[in-house]
């Protein structure tokens, strides 16, 4: 891994977390009016995010596995995690760019972190 991005990657452990778990919680809220399931999912899919950010692999492809069951359970398709995490990713990509513009080198860390993240957040197929 890139060293900066490295740095991107820690930085995003540390402050993303309430964020991820808003963007989420939202994109869940507008498909399903249970608000227990919505948050339900929206915790499971953090825990992908999380994984992600920390590079755990093995846990990402588990939790991954996991969310797409229990979205099955609420009759969610796959195409509501991809809108998920776009729409996270967006909120990410806003919040860097406004954030830290004026830190060149830290601005740049966390854009290689998300594009990273972006390669990795592909769309999952149907078993």
């Amino acid at each position: 891994m890139n060293p900066q991005a490295s740095e991107g990657f820690s930085g995003l452990l540390e402050w993303s977390g309430p964020v991820i778990f808003d963007r989420l919680r939202l994109a869940y809220a507008r498909r399903i009016a249970d608000g227990e399931w919505a948050s339900r999912l929206a915790k499971l899919h953090c825990r992908v995010w999380r994984a992600l950010l920390m590079g755990d692999l093995d846990s990402f492809e588990a939790q991954r596995n996991e969310l797409v069951a229990q979205l099955k359970l609420v009759g969610l398709s796959l195409d509501c995690v991809a809108e998920a995490d776009n729409q996270t990713m967006a909120e990410l990509v806003e919040i860097v760019v406004a954030r830290f513009r004026r830190s060149p080198q830290t601005s740049q860390a966390y854009h290689l972190a998300l594009m990273q993240l972006a390669g990795t957040l592909r769309p999952m197929q149907a078993a």
